[in-house]
Protein backbone atom coordinates (compact mmCIF):
# COMPACT_ATOMS: atom_id res chain seq x y z
CA UNK A 1 0.00 0.00 0.00
CA UNK A 2 1.38 3.40 -0.97
CA UNK A 3 2.02 6.24 1.47
CA UNK A 4 0.15 9.48 0.84
CA UNK A 5 1.57 12.72 2.22
CA UNK A 6 1.84 16.41 1.42
CA UNK A 7 5.06 18.08 0.22
CA UNK A 8 4.98 21.82 -0.37
CA UNK A 9 1.20 21.63 -0.52
CA UNK A 10 1.16 18.88 -3.15
CA UNK A 11 -0.30 15.48 -2.43
CA UNK A 12 2.22 12.77 -3.29
CA UNK A 13 1.85 9.00 -3.25
CA UNK A 14 5.02 6.90 -2.88
CA UNK A 15 6.16 3.42 -1.95
CA UNK A 16 6.55 2.80 1.81
CA UNK A 17 10.04 3.05 3.22
CA UNK A 18 11.17 5.99 1.09
CA UNK A 19 12.85 8.95 2.71
CA UNK A 20 11.63 12.50 2.23
CA UNK A 21 14.62 13.12 -0.05
CA UNK A 22 13.81 10.13 -2.27
CA UNK A 23 10.11 11.03 -2.36
CA UNK A 24 10.90 14.66 -3.20
CA UNK A 25 13.18 13.67 -6.07
CA UNK A 26 10.50 11.33 -7.42
CA UNK A 27 8.08 14.27 -7.33
CA UNK A 28 10.53 16.56 -9.14
CA UNK A 29 11.41 18.64 -6.09
CA UNK A 30 15.09 19.46 -5.59
CA UNK A 31 16.57 19.31 -2.09
CA UNK A 32 20.30 20.13 -1.90
CA UNK A 33 22.68 17.59 -0.34
CA UNK A 34 26.39 17.21 0.34
CA UNK A 35 26.97 14.03 2.36
CA UNK A 36 24.21 11.92 0.77
CA UNK A 37 25.25 9.33 -1.80
CA UNK A 38 22.41 7.33 -3.29
CA UNK A 39 22.64 3.59 -2.57
CA UNK A 40 25.94 4.09 -0.72
CA UNK A 41 25.63 6.51 2.22
CA UNK A 42 22.70 7.98 4.16
CA UNK A 43 23.97 9.48 7.41
CA UNK A 44 22.44 12.98 7.65
CA UNK A 45 25.79 14.47 8.66
CA UNK A 46 25.92 17.70 6.68
CA UNK A 47 22.38 18.94 7.48
CA UNK A 48 22.14 20.72 4.13
CA UNK A 49 19.01 18.74 3.25
CA UNK A 50 16.92 19.85 6.27
CA UNK A 51 13.18 20.37 5.78
CA UNK A 52 10.23 21.38 7.96
CA UNK A 53 7.87 18.64 9.02
CA UNK A 54 4.64 19.86 10.56
CA UNK A 55 4.51 18.91 14.24
CA UNK A 56 8.27 18.29 14.57
CA UNK A 57 10.14 20.44 17.09
CA UNK A 58 13.19 20.88 14.87
CA UNK A 59 14.09 20.74 11.22
CA UNK A 60 14.53 17.18 9.93
CA UNK A 61 17.20 15.79 7.59
CA UNK A 62 15.39 14.73 4.43
CA UNK A 63 17.89 11.98 3.61
CA UNK A 64 17.25 9.96 6.78
CA UNK A 65 13.60 10.77 7.61
CA UNK A 66 11.07 8.31 6.21
CA UNK A 67 7.74 9.58 4.93
CA UNK A 68 4.65 8.56 6.84
CA UNK A 69 0.91 8.74 6.03
CA UNK A 70 -0.48 12.24 6.38
CA UNK A 71 2.94 13.85 6.89
CA UNK A 72 3.19 17.50 5.82
CA UNK A 73 6.64 18.50 4.54
CA UNK A 74 7.89 21.95 3.56
CA UNK A 75 11.14 22.17 1.62
CA UNK A 76 11.36 25.88 0.86
CA UNK A 77 10.32 28.00 3.83
CA UNK A 78 12.29 30.95 5.17
CA UNK A 79 13.32 28.84 8.15
CA UNK A 80 14.60 26.05 5.90
CA UNK A 81 16.48 28.40 3.58
CA UNK A 82 18.17 30.25 6.44
CA UNK A 83 19.16 27.00 8.16
CA UNK A 84 20.73 25.67 4.97
CA UNK A 85 22.57 28.95 4.43
CA UNK A 86 23.93 28.86 7.97
CA UNK A 87 25.18 25.31 7.53
CA UNK A 88 26.90 26.08 4.24
CA UNK A 89 28.37 29.31 5.62
CA UNK A 90 29.88 27.35 8.50
CA UNK A 91 31.39 24.86 6.05
CA UNK A 92 32.80 27.73 3.97
CA UNK A 93 34.37 29.29 7.07
CA UNK A 94 36.63 26.23 7.21
CA UNK A 95 37.17 25.95 3.47
CA UNK A 96 39.97 27.70 1.53
CA UNK A 97 38.73 30.33 -0.90
CA UNK A 98 40.68 28.95 -3.87
CA UNK A 99 37.89 28.15 -6.32
CA UNK A 100 39.58 29.65 -9.39
CA UNK A 101 42.67 27.45 -9.04
CA UNK A 102 40.93 24.34 -7.67
CA UNK A 103 40.78 21.16 -9.75
CA UNK A 104 37.02 21.04 -9.08
CA UNK A 105 36.24 24.63 -10.13
CA UNK A 106 32.88 24.69 -11.96
CA UNK A 107 32.35 21.04 -11.01
CA UNK A 108 32.25 21.30 -7.21
CA UNK A 109 29.17 20.30 -5.25
CA UNK A 110 29.91 22.75 -2.43
CA UNK A 111 30.28 25.55 -4.97
CA UNK A 112 27.02 24.52 -6.61
CA UNK A 113 25.05 24.37 -3.34
CA UNK A 114 26.41 27.77 -2.26
CA UNK A 115 25.26 29.22 -5.59
CA UNK A 116 21.83 27.57 -5.30
CA UNK A 117 21.38 29.12 -1.86
CA UNK A 118 22.38 32.56 -3.13
CA UNK A 119 25.41 32.92 -0.89
CA UNK A 120 27.33 35.92 -2.24
CA UNK A 121 29.07 37.11 0.91
CA UNK A 122 30.59 34.95 3.61
CA UNK A 123 28.81 35.24 6.93
CA UNK A 124 31.89 34.12 8.88
CA UNK A 125 35.58 34.86 8.19
CA UNK A 126 37.80 32.01 7.03
CA UNK A 127 38.91 30.06 10.11
CA UNK A 128 40.63 27.16 8.38
CA UNK A 129 44.03 25.71 9.21
CA UNK A 130 46.62 25.19 6.53
CA UNK A 131 47.56 21.52 6.30
CA UNK A 132 50.07 20.02 3.93
CA UNK A 133 48.77 18.57 0.70
CA UNK A 134 49.50 14.82 0.52
CA UNK A 135 51.04 13.89 -2.86
CA UNK A 136 52.78 10.71 -1.69
CA UNK A 137 50.38 8.38 -3.53
CA UNK A 138 51.27 7.67 -7.18
CA UNK A 139 47.66 8.03 -8.31
CA UNK A 140 45.71 10.15 -5.82
CA UNK A 141 46.31 13.60 -4.31
CA UNK A 142 44.76 14.38 -0.93
CA UNK A 143 44.14 18.00 0.10
CA UNK A 144 42.81 17.96 3.69
CA UNK A 145 42.09 21.71 3.66
CA UNK A 146 39.29 21.12 1.16
CA UNK A 147 37.65 18.25 3.04
CA UNK A 148 34.15 19.01 4.33
CA UNK A 149 33.89 15.81 6.43
CA UNK A 150 31.02 14.39 4.36
CA UNK A 151 32.56 10.90 4.85
CA UNK A 152 31.55 9.67 1.41
CA UNK A 153 35.12 8.55 0.73
CA UNK A 154 35.13 6.56 3.98
CA UNK A 155 31.89 4.79 3.04
CA UNK A 156 33.08 3.84 -0.44
CA UNK A 157 36.49 2.68 0.80
CA UNK A 158 35.15 0.67 3.74
CA UNK A 159 31.68 -0.50 2.75
CA UNK A 160 32.00 -0.98 -1.02
CA UNK A 161 35.69 -1.67 -1.57
CA UNK A 162 36.48 -3.23 1.80
CA UNK A 163 39.95 -1.65 1.91
CA UNK A 164 39.71 0.89 4.74
CA UNK A 165 42.65 3.06 3.68
CA UNK A 166 41.11 6.19 5.24
CA UNK A 167 38.88 7.03 8.18
CA UNK A 168 37.74 9.82 10.48
CA UNK A 169 40.40 10.70 13.07
CA UNK A 170 40.20 12.92 16.18
CA UNK A 171 37.00 14.60 17.36
CA UNK A 172 34.98 17.78 17.10
CA UNK A 173 36.64 20.69 15.32
CA UNK A 174 39.85 18.66 15.08
CA UNK A 175 38.23 15.84 13.07
CA UNK A 176 40.11 14.97 9.90
CA UNK A 177 39.64 12.31 7.24
CA UNK A 178 43.00 10.65 6.76
CA UNK A 179 44.83 7.31 6.80
CA UNK A 180 45.44 5.71 10.20
CA UNK A 181 47.88 7.62 12.42
CA UNK A 182 47.70 10.45 9.81
CA UNK A 183 50.23 8.62 7.67
CA UNK A 184 50.72 9.73 4.06
CA UNK A 185 48.33 8.01 1.68
CA UNK A 186 51.32 6.56 -0.16
CA UNK A 187 52.44 4.69 2.96
CA UNK A 188 49.22 2.79 3.71
CA UNK A 189 47.41 -0.10 2.05
CA UNK A 190 45.63 1.78 -0.73
CA UNK A 191 44.63 0.00 -3.94
CA UNK A 192 44.62 3.30 -5.90
CA UNK A 193 41.18 2.51 -7.35
CA UNK A 194 40.10 6.16 -7.08
CA UNK A 195 36.55 5.44 -5.98
CA UNK A 196 37.11 7.92 -3.16
CA UNK A 197 37.92 10.57 -5.79
CA UNK A 198 34.76 9.71 -7.71
CA UNK A 199 32.50 10.44 -4.75
CA UNK A 200 34.32 13.42 -3.19
CA UNK A 201 32.11 16.54 -3.53
CA UNK A 202 35.05 18.98 -3.47
CA UNK A 203 38.74 19.07 -4.39
CA UNK A 204 39.82 17.19 -1.27
CA UNK A 205 40.65 14.14 -3.39
CA UNK A 206 41.78 14.20 -7.00
CA UNK A 207 43.89 12.19 -9.42
CA UNK A 208 47.57 13.01 -9.76
CA UNK A 209 47.66 14.97 -12.99
CA UNK A 210 50.07 14.35 -15.87
CA UNK A 211 48.60 16.99 -18.17
CA UNK A 212 51.67 19.23 -18.06
CA UNK A 213 54.01 16.33 -18.83
CA UNK A 214 51.92 15.33 -21.85
CA UNK A 215 51.78 18.91 -23.18
CA UNK A 216 55.56 19.09 -22.83
CA UNK A 217 56.01 15.86 -24.81
CA UNK A 218 53.61 17.04 -27.51
CA UNK A 219 55.64 20.22 -27.85
CA UNK A 220 58.97 18.38 -28.14
CA UNK A 221 59.94 17.89 -31.84
CA UNK A 222 62.30 15.06 -30.86
CA UNK A 223 59.44 12.98 -29.47
CA UNK A 224 57.05 10.81 -31.44
CA UNK A 225 53.96 10.91 -29.23
CA UNK A 226 51.30 8.23 -29.57
CA UNK A 227 48.12 7.74 -27.58
CA UNK A 228 45.83 4.80 -26.83
CA UNK A 229 42.26 5.08 -25.54
CA UNK A 230 40.62 2.46 -23.34
CA UNK A 231 37.21 1.00 -24.29
CA UNK A 232 35.39 2.82 -21.47
CA UNK A 233 36.52 6.28 -22.63
CA UNK A 234 34.24 6.31 -25.67
CA UNK A 235 31.10 5.86 -23.59
CA UNK A 236 31.95 8.40 -20.86
CA UNK A 237 33.94 11.31 -22.31
CA UNK A 238 30.80 12.91 -23.74
CA UNK A 239 29.50 13.48 -20.20
CA UNK A 240 32.28 16.02 -19.70
CA UNK A 241 30.75 18.08 -22.51
CA UNK A 242 27.12 17.88 -21.48
CA UNK A 243 26.12 14.71 -23.31
CA UNK A 244 23.96 12.02 -21.75
CA UNK A 245 25.71 9.16 -19.91
CA UNK A 246 26.32 6.32 -22.30
CA UNK A 247 26.67 8.45 -25.43
CA UNK A 248 29.14 6.71 -27.78
CA UNK A 249 31.63 9.36 -28.93
CA UNK A 250 34.39 7.28 -30.54
CA UNK A 251 34.74 9.43 -33.66
CA UNK A 252 34.80 12.74 -31.78
CA UNK A 253 37.29 11.30 -29.30
CA UNK A 254 39.67 10.42 -32.13
CA UNK A 255 39.20 13.80 -33.80
CA UNK A 256 39.96 15.64 -30.55
CA UNK A 257 43.16 13.64 -29.96
CA UNK A 258 44.40 14.35 -33.49
CA UNK A 259 43.82 18.06 -32.95
CA UNK A 260 45.79 17.92 -29.72
CA UNK A 261 48.80 16.94 -31.84
CA UNK A 262 49.35 13.22 -31.24
CA UNK A 263 51.42 11.54 -33.95
CA UNK A 264 49.40 8.34 -33.71
CA UNK A 265 45.93 7.77 -32.25
CA UNK A 266 45.24 4.13 -31.46
CA UNK A 267 42.64 1.97 -29.79
CA UNK A 268 43.40 -0.04 -26.65
CA UNK A 269 40.81 -2.49 -28.01
CA UNK A 270 43.63 -3.82 -30.21
CA UNK A 271 45.69 -4.61 -27.12
CA UNK A 272 42.58 -6.08 -25.46
CA UNK A 273 42.36 -8.49 -28.37
CA UNK A 274 46.04 -9.27 -27.87
CA UNK A 275 45.34 -9.91 -24.19
CA UNK A 276 42.60 -12.40 -25.08
CA UNK A 277 44.95 -14.29 -27.38
CA UNK A 278 47.51 -14.62 -24.60
CA UNK A 279 45.14 -15.11 -21.66
CA UNK A 280 42.90 -17.53 -23.55
CA UNK A 281 45.97 -19.57 -24.49
CA UNK A 282 47.12 -19.46 -20.89
CA UNK A 283 43.77 -20.81 -19.71
CA UNK A 284 43.87 -23.65 -22.24
CA UNK A 285 47.43 -24.52 -21.25
CA UNK A 286 46.48 -24.72 -17.58
CA UNK A 287 43.42 -26.81 -18.36
CA UNK A 288 45.38 -29.21 -20.55
CA UNK A 289 48.59 -29.44 -18.53
CA UNK A 290 47.26 -29.27 -15.00
CA UNK A 291 48.30 -25.71 -14.14
CA UNK A 292 47.08 -23.73 -11.14
CA UNK A 293 43.33 -23.12 -11.24
CA UNK A 294 41.28 -21.06 -11.22
CA UNK A 295 43.06 -18.72 -13.60
CA UNK A 296 42.28 -15.18 -12.43
CA UNK A 297 42.41 -12.19 -14.76
CA UNK A 298 45.05 -9.50 -14.34
CA UNK A 299 43.71 -6.53 -16.36
CA UNK A 300 42.72 -4.39 -13.37
CA UNK A 301 45.74 -2.87 -11.56
CA UNK A 302 43.60 -1.88 -8.57
CA UNK A 303 42.56 -5.51 -8.15
CA UNK A 304 46.15 -6.69 -8.56
CA UNK A 305 47.38 -4.33 -5.85
CA UNK A 306 44.52 -5.46 -3.58
CA UNK A 307 45.52 -9.08 -4.14
CA UNK A 308 49.19 -8.33 -3.43
CA UNK A 309 48.26 -6.69 -0.11
CA UNK A 310 45.43 -8.89 1.14
CA UNK A 311 45.58 -12.23 -0.73
CA UNK A 312 49.15 -12.81 -1.96
CA UNK A 313 48.57 -16.56 -1.67
CA UNK A 314 46.64 -16.22 -4.96
CA UNK A 315 49.64 -14.94 -6.92
CA UNK A 316 50.11 -18.39 -8.59
CA UNK A 317 46.50 -18.16 -9.81
CA UNK A 318 46.88 -14.76 -11.42
CA UNK A 319 47.30 -14.63 -15.18
CA UNK A 320 50.83 -13.59 -16.08
CA UNK A 321 49.41 -11.45 -18.90
CA UNK A 322 49.98 -7.74 -18.62
CA UNK A 323 46.97 -5.47 -18.89
CA UNK A 324 46.05 -4.18 -22.37
CA UNK A 325 47.54 -0.80 -21.45
CA UNK A 326 50.96 -2.30 -20.76
CA UNK A 327 50.85 -4.70 -23.70
CA UNK A 328 50.17 -1.75 -25.94
CA UNK A 329 53.10 0.22 -24.52
CA UNK A 330 55.51 -2.66 -25.02
CA UNK A 331 54.35 -3.18 -28.62
CA UNK A 332 54.64 0.54 -29.37
CA UNK A 333 58.26 0.70 -28.26
CA UNK A 334 59.27 -2.46 -30.09
CA UNK A 335 57.24 -3.60 -33.11
CA UNK A 336 55.80 -0.15 -33.94
CA UNK A 337 59.21 1.47 -33.68
CA UNK A 338 60.83 -1.18 -35.89
CA UNK A 339 58.12 -1.02 -38.58
CA UNK A 340 58.22 2.79 -38.71
CA UNK A 341 61.96 3.22 -38.23
CA UNK A 342 61.59 5.20 -35.00
CA UNK A 343 64.09 4.71 -32.19
CA UNK A 344 62.29 3.48 -29.10
CA UNK A 345 63.78 6.24 -26.92
CA UNK A 346 61.98 8.77 -29.14
CA UNK A 347 58.57 7.14 -28.72
CA UNK A 348 56.45 8.66 -25.96
CA UNK A 349 53.37 6.60 -25.14
CA UNK A 350 50.28 8.09 -23.52
CA UNK A 351 47.25 6.17 -22.26
CA UNK A 352 43.80 7.63 -21.72
CA UNK A 353 42.25 5.42 -19.09
CA UNK A 354 39.12 5.40 -16.90
CA UNK A 355 41.35 4.28 -14.04
CA UNK A 356 43.56 6.07 -11.52
CA UNK A 357 45.40 2.84 -10.64
CA UNK A 358 46.78 2.76 -14.20
CA UNK A 359 49.04 5.67 -13.17
CA UNK A 360 50.64 3.36 -10.61
CA UNK A 361 50.72 0.40 -12.97
CA UNK A 362 52.84 2.17 -15.58
CA UNK A 363 55.39 3.04 -12.89
CA UNK A 364 55.88 -0.57 -11.77
CA UNK A 365 59.50 -1.64 -12.36
CA UNK A 366 58.22 -4.80 -14.06
CA UNK A 367 56.70 -2.70 -16.86
CA UNK A 368 59.89 -1.98 -18.83
CA UNK A 369 59.98 -4.88 -21.28
CA UNK A 370 61.09 -2.57 -24.08
CA UNK A 371 64.16 -1.46 -22.14
CA UNK A 372 62.35 1.79 -21.40
CA UNK A 373 59.24 2.71 -19.49
CA UNK A 374 56.59 1.08 -21.72
CA UNK A 375 53.84 3.61 -20.94
CA UNK A 376 55.16 7.09 -20.21
CA UNK A 377 52.04 8.86 -18.94
CA UNK A 378 48.45 8.01 -18.07
CA UNK A 379 45.60 10.51 -18.35
CA UNK A 380 42.16 9.92 -16.90
CA UNK A 381 38.99 10.67 -18.85
CA UNK A 382 38.69 13.88 -16.83
CA UNK A 383 42.25 14.94 -17.65
CA UNK A 384 41.69 14.43 -21.37
CA UNK A 385 38.55 16.57 -21.17
CA UNK A 386 40.60 19.29 -19.44
CA UNK A 387 43.22 19.18 -22.22
CA UNK A 388 40.51 19.46 -24.89
CA UNK A 389 39.20 22.58 -23.16
CA UNK A 390 42.69 24.02 -22.72
CA UNK A 391 43.30 23.62 -26.45
CA UNK A 392 40.12 25.54 -27.27
CA UNK A 393 38.63 22.62 -29.18
CA UNK A 394 34.87 23.00 -29.71
CA UNK A 395 33.48 19.59 -28.86
CA UNK A 396 30.07 20.07 -30.46
CA UNK A 397 31.49 20.75 -33.93
CA UNK A 398 34.12 18.00 -33.97
CA UNK A 399 33.74 15.61 -36.92
CA UNK A 400 33.80 11.82 -36.67
CA UNK A 401 37.27 10.48 -37.45
CA UNK A 402 38.91 7.05 -37.50
CA UNK A 403 41.74 5.58 -35.43
CA UNK A 404 45.09 5.21 -37.17
CA UNK A 405 46.31 1.91 -38.59
CA UNK A 406 47.43 -0.69 -37.72
CA UNK A 407 46.47 -0.45 -34.06
CA UNK A 408 43.16 1.27 -34.58
CA UNK A 409 41.27 -1.88 -35.42
CA UNK A 410 39.72 -3.46 -32.36
CA UNK A 411 36.88 -5.92 -32.09
CA UNK A 412 33.67 -6.03 -30.14
CA UNK A 413 35.45 -8.40 -27.78
CA UNK A 414 37.90 -5.62 -26.99
CA UNK A 415 35.15 -3.04 -26.45
CA UNK A 416 33.34 -5.10 -23.82
CA UNK A 417 36.48 -5.09 -21.66
CA UNK A 418 34.99 -1.82 -20.36
CA UNK A 419 32.17 -3.58 -18.49
CA UNK A 420 32.29 -6.06 -15.65
CA UNK A 421 32.19 -9.54 -17.17
CA UNK A 422 33.60 -8.26 -20.46
CA UNK A 423 37.04 -9.85 -20.20
CA UNK A 424 35.42 -13.16 -19.33
CA UNK A 425 32.96 -12.95 -22.22
CA UNK A 426 35.65 -11.93 -24.71
CA UNK A 427 37.86 -14.83 -23.62
CA UNK A 428 35.01 -17.34 -23.89
CA UNK A 429 34.23 -16.21 -27.44
CA UNK A 430 37.79 -17.09 -28.47
CA UNK A 431 38.42 -20.13 -26.26
CA UNK A 432 35.21 -21.80 -27.40
CA UNK A 433 36.07 -21.49 -31.08
CA UNK A 434 39.72 -22.44 -30.62
CA UNK A 435 38.76 -25.63 -28.76
CA UNK A 436 35.77 -26.68 -30.84
CA UNK A 437 36.78 -25.28 -34.25
CA UNK A 438 33.12 -24.29 -34.55
CA UNK A 439 31.60 -20.81 -34.69
CA UNK A 440 29.54 -19.74 -31.72
CA UNK A 441 25.83 -19.70 -32.43
CA UNK A 442 25.35 -16.87 -29.94
CA UNK A 443 28.16 -14.47 -29.05
CA UNK A 444 26.51 -12.95 -25.98
CA UNK A 445 27.27 -14.70 -22.68
CA UNK A 446 24.52 -12.94 -20.74
CA UNK A 447 25.12 -14.90 -17.54
CA UNK A 448 28.29 -12.89 -16.89
CA UNK A 449 26.69 -9.52 -17.65
CA UNK A 450 25.00 -7.06 -15.33
CA UNK A 451 25.70 -5.25 -12.06
CA UNK A 452 25.15 -8.14 -9.67
CA UNK A 453 28.21 -8.18 -7.40
CA UNK A 454 29.20 -11.80 -8.03
CA UNK A 455 28.07 -13.77 -11.08
CA UNK A 456 28.62 -17.45 -11.86
CA UNK A 457 28.14 -19.46 -15.02
CA UNK A 458 28.99 -22.81 -16.57
CA UNK A 459 29.89 -22.89 -20.26
CA UNK A 460 30.22 -26.07 -22.30
CA UNK A 461 33.48 -25.85 -24.27
CA UNK A 462 33.89 -29.05 -26.23
CA UNK A 463 33.81 -31.91 -23.77
CA UNK A 464 34.62 -29.72 -20.77
CA UNK A 465 32.13 -27.73 -18.71
CA UNK A 466 34.08 -24.56 -17.86
CA UNK A 467 32.96 -23.01 -14.59
CA UNK A 468 33.49 -19.25 -14.44
CA UNK A 469 32.86 -16.44 -11.99
CA UNK A 470 32.89 -12.65 -12.22
CA UNK A 471 33.21 -10.06 -9.45
CA UNK A 472 33.38 -6.26 -9.58
CA UNK A 473 34.24 -3.98 -6.67
CA UNK A 474 36.85 -5.12 -4.19
CA UNK A 475 34.28 -5.99 -1.54
CA UNK A 476 32.93 -8.58 -3.97
CA UNK A 477 36.47 -9.70 -4.83
CA UNK A 478 36.87 -10.65 -1.19
CA UNK A 479 33.68 -12.72 -1.33
CA UNK A 480 34.82 -14.72 -4.30
CA UNK A 481 38.34 -15.27 -2.98
CA UNK A 482 37.00 -16.47 0.35
CA UNK A 483 34.65 -18.81 -1.52
CA UNK A 484 37.60 -20.28 -3.42
CA UNK A 485 39.51 -20.72 -0.17
CA UNK A 486 36.42 -22.46 1.19
CA UNK A 487 36.38 -24.98 -1.64
CA UNK A 488 34.43 -23.34 -4.49
CA UNK A 489 35.61 -24.75 -7.81
CA UNK A 490 36.07 -22.52 -10.83
CA UNK A 491 38.25 -22.71 -13.91
CA UNK A 492 38.34 -19.00 -14.76
CA UNK A 493 37.61 -15.91 -12.64
CA UNK A 494 37.40 -12.26 -13.66
CA UNK A 495 37.84 -9.57 -11.02
CA UNK A 496 37.63 -5.81 -11.60
CA UNK A 497 38.47 -3.36 -8.82
CA UNK A 498 35.83 -0.77 -9.66
CA UNK A 499 32.06 -1.15 -9.27
CA UNK A 500 30.69 -1.79 -12.74
CA UNK A 501 34.15 -2.51 -14.11
CA UNK A 502 36.26 0.02 -16.01
CA UNK A 503 33.21 2.04 -17.00
CA UNK A 504 32.94 2.94 -13.28
CA UNK A 505 36.65 3.67 -12.90
CA UNK A 506 38.08 6.28 -10.57
CA UNK A 507 39.07 8.50 -13.49
CA UNK A 508 35.66 8.73 -15.11
CA UNK A 509 33.45 11.86 -15.22
CA UNK A 510 32.15 12.82 -11.79
CA UNK A 511 28.46 12.24 -11.24
CA UNK A 512 27.16 11.32 -7.80
CA UNK A 513 23.44 11.92 -8.41
CA UNK A 514 22.84 8.27 -9.32
CA UNK A 515 25.88 6.09 -8.57
CA UNK A 516 24.55 2.84 -10.07
CA UNK A 517 22.23 4.37 -12.65
CA UNK A 518 25.12 6.09 -14.44
CA UNK A 519 27.06 2.83 -14.55
CA UNK A 520 24.04 1.01 -15.96
CA UNK A 521 23.71 3.50 -18.82
CA UNK A 522 27.41 3.25 -19.63
CA UNK A 523 27.18 -0.55 -19.59
CA UNK A 524 24.31 -0.53 -22.08
CA UNK A 525 26.44 1.66 -24.36
CA UNK A 526 29.39 -0.76 -24.14
CA UNK A 527 27.25 -3.61 -25.44
CA UNK A 528 25.73 -1.35 -28.10
CA UNK A 529 29.24 -0.50 -29.32
CA UNK A 530 30.08 -4.22 -29.45
CA UNK A 531 27.00 -5.00 -31.54
CA UNK A 532 27.89 -2.24 -33.98
CA UNK A 533 31.34 -3.56 -34.92
CA UNK A 534 31.94 -5.83 -37.93
CA UNK A 535 34.40 -8.09 -36.05
CA UNK A 536 33.42 -9.24 -32.56
CA UNK A 537 36.01 -11.92 -31.73
CA UNK A 538 39.63 -11.23 -30.84
CA UNK A 539 41.09 -14.10 -32.86
CA UNK A 540 39.45 -12.77 -36.03
CA UNK A 541 41.21 -9.39 -35.87
CA UNK A 542 43.43 -9.39 -39.00
CA UNK A 543 46.00 -7.08 -37.43
CA UNK A 544 46.32 -9.43 -34.46
CA UNK A 545 47.04 -12.27 -36.88
CA UNK A 546 49.60 -10.11 -38.67
CA UNK A 547 51.54 -9.10 -35.54
CA UNK A 548 51.91 -12.76 -34.56
CA UNK A 549 53.05 -13.68 -38.06
CA UNK A 550 55.55 -10.84 -38.35
CA UNK A 551 56.80 -10.36 -34.81
CA UNK A 552 55.41 -12.28 -31.84
CA UNK A 553 55.42 -15.76 -33.34
CA UNK A 554 52.67 -17.39 -31.32
CA UNK A 555 50.69 -16.86 -28.11
CA UNK A 556 52.82 -17.79 -25.08
CA UNK A 557 55.90 -17.90 -27.30
CA UNK A 558 59.31 -16.55 -26.35
CA UNK A 559 58.73 -13.02 -27.67
CA UNK A 560 55.21 -12.88 -26.24
CA UNK A 561 56.47 -13.91 -22.82
CA UNK A 562 59.19 -11.28 -22.87
CA UNK A 563 56.96 -8.39 -23.92
CA UNK A 564 53.42 -9.27 -22.87
CA UNK A 565 53.76 -11.16 -19.58
CA UNK A 566 54.90 -10.16 -16.11
CA UNK A 567 54.94 -11.21 -12.45
CA UNK A 568 53.56 -9.86 -9.18
CA UNK A 569 54.79 -9.66 -5.59
CA UNK A 570 53.69 -10.19 -2.02
CA UNK A 571 52.97 -6.81 -0.37
CA UNK A 572 51.23 -8.18 2.74
CA UNK A 573 52.09 -6.05 5.75
CA UNK A 574 53.49 -3.31 3.54
CA UNK A 575 51.82 -0.01 2.74
CA UNK A 576 53.51 0.27 -0.64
Amino acid sequence: MKVNFLIDGREVSVEPGLTILEAARAAGIHIPTLCYLKDIQTIGACRVCVVEVEGAKSLMPACTTEVSPGMKVYTNTNRVREARKSVVNLILSDHPQECLSCVRNNNCELQRVAAELGIRELEYPYQGRRRRKDESNPSIVRDPDKCILCRRCISICHEVQGVGAIGALDRGYSTIVAPAFKLPLGDVTCTLCGQCVNVCPTGALSEKSYIDEVWKALGNPDKHVVVQTAPAIRIALGEEFGMEPGAIVTGKLVAALKRLGFDGVFDTDFAADLTIMEEGSELLERLNKGGKLPLITSCSPGWIKYMEHFYPEFIPNISTCKSPQQMFGAIMKTYYGIVNGIARERIYTVSVMPCTAKKFECERPEMRASGFKDVDAVLTTRELAAMIRQAGIEWDVLPEEEYDDPFGLGTGAGVIFGATGGVMEAALRTVYEVVTSKPLEKLEFTDVRGLEGVKEAAVQVGELEVKVAVAHGLGNAKKILEAIKGGAKYHFVEIMACPGGCLGGGGQPLNTDDYWGIRRKRMEAVYEADRGLPIRKSHENPHIKKIYEEFLGRPLGEMSHRLLHTHYRDRKGSGR
